[in-house]
């Protein structure tokens, strides 16, 4: 099972069969959220020491969110988002509480 705050929460399954003729259930790809369609909570300025799981705690009341920050500022290495101090990290509502339309894009 997993849990509802997890980022693969709504990731559908597939069922691959092995050459010995058992399955194995795997996560498809988790398509990432356009950063730009995702509605802005506020801004968080790193400081030295900062740390994303202290900055979700902070903004989502769970460390275990910092996957939602990674996924507002593009990051494909997060530990870089807190490497240095003064950059600033776009705080975001979820997608799925992001519905707004993108000016020229039809509502979803």
């Amino acid at each position: 099972m997993i849990e509802p705050t997890s980022r693969y929460h709504q990731v559908p399954t597939a069922t691959h069969t092995l050459a010995d003729g058992r399955t194995v259930t795997h996560l498809r790809r988790r398509p990432l959220p356009r950063p730009e369609r995702l509605a802005v909570l506020g801004e968080h300025v790193v400081v030295a020491g900062d740390r994303l799981d202290l900055i979700a705690a902070r903004w989502y009341g769970d460390p275990e969110q910092s996957w939602r920050i990674a996924d507002a500022n593009r990051a494909m290495r997060p530990d870089e988002l807190t490497a240095v101090p003064g950059r600033r990290l776009r705080i975001t509502l979820p997608a799925e509480a992001s519905a707004a339309p993108v000016a020229g894009e039809p509502a979803r």
